[in-house]
């Protein structure tokens, strides 16, 4: 099967991981198609001024659709809450640590709390982030913090980092441990604090619909712990008519006897306001409880944020064809 996937370090560490999954479960093996993507191509500006995160998967999506790859792998969270008509996600991986995570200038630097952090940072520090959500979440810590976006691979990041470039990285812990550098974690931040992007730590398999064999396959390494969080989470940001470049966070977890809880936010670009939902539910009725925790946060006012957003930035990216 030829399995379409983005070029950087952690899009191959996942197309890679899938393959491998799939040849341990007894299915055929997959040749990685490398597809260069816009989002790899415009690597320097913000994305949430070149079209959000749908950049990473548009040129993999049409290869699908074309029958050009067979399967497609991406980071589920920088899929588009609507997904192109013919496409479909028929499996993931156990998601991995979602929270975000801080990370300090060398190795081995470590705090314990919030309070620690505000406290080692100040008030004002440079924060290396270009994600809107993030910065939403992180200006109520750090009120007078400068935020500048930083992209490229990881070790790039790190590097700039460690140069003085900034005083804090703001990265997914997921990334960061898949690849090797679960030590420079200075600080994974609670969800209460800074809830993490939806879908964020699940790797997605996408097909196109109807492509039964294939599905089959993907099938046999489905995790449907992980599945019906992302669908929660999915389901939410499609209520809420959101997009990957919008400062939503949402975060399902598993509870005992087959539930799953969940937690989301919409905060205000300037972080002066927050709307915040919480339900759980059986895990067969995650896409409901999705849709009712955005119903939550649009009662509480988060259509009036999101439509500031919209304002502020164009049209929401993510829920375009």
């Amino acid at each position: 099967m030829r399995l379409g996937t983005r070029g950087s370090q952690l899009a191959l560490w996942q197309a890679n991981t899938v393959a491998a999954r799939i040849a341990a479960a007894g299915g055929p093996p997959c040749e990685i198609v490398v597809i260069r993507t816009s989002g790899d191509r415009l690597q320097e500006a913000p994305l949430s001024e070149v079209g959000g995160k749908r950049l990473f998967v548009k040129e993999i999506e049409d290869a699908l659709l074309r029958r050009e790859v067979d399967l497609a792998v991406h980071s589920s969270k920088d899929m588009p809450a609507i997904l192109p008509e013919g496409l479909v996600i028929a499996g993931v991986l156990p998601r991995e640590e979602p929270l975000d995570a801080v990370v300090l200038p060398g190795p081995g630097r470590t705090v314990s709390s919030i309070e620690d952090l505000v406290a080692m940072l100040g008030q004002s520090p440079s924060i290396g982030t270009g994600s809107v959500r993030r910065i939403a979440q992180l200006t109520r810590l750090f009120p007078g913090a400068h935020f500048t976006p930083i992209r490229g691979n990881l070790d790039t990041r790190l590097r700039k980092l460690d140069e003085g470039a900034h005083d804090a990285l703001v990265l997914a812990a997921a990334g960061l441990r898949r690849l090797g550098f679960r030590d420079r974690i200075s600080y994974a931040l609670p969800a209460d604090a800074c809830v993490p992007a939806p879908g964020q730590g699940i790797v997605a398999i996408e097909i196109r619909a109807g492509d039964e064999a294939v599905r089959e396959v993907v099938g046999r390494i489905d995790d449907p712990a992980a599945a019906a969080a992302l669908l929660a989470e999915r389901a939410l940001v499609d209520a809420l008519g959101g997009g990957c470049q919008t400062p939503i966070g949402a975060l399902a977890t598993p509870l005992d006897g087959d539930r799953i809880e969940m937690i989301a936010v919409v905060v205000a670009l300037d972080g002066s306001k927050a709307v915040r939902g919480r339900g759980d539910a059986p895990r067969a009725e995650a896409a409901a409880l999705g849709a009712r925790i955005g119903a939550q946060l649009i009662a509480g006012g988060a259509d009036d944020i999101l439509a500031d957003v919209k304002g502020a930035h164009g049209a929401v990216e993510g829920i375009q064809p």
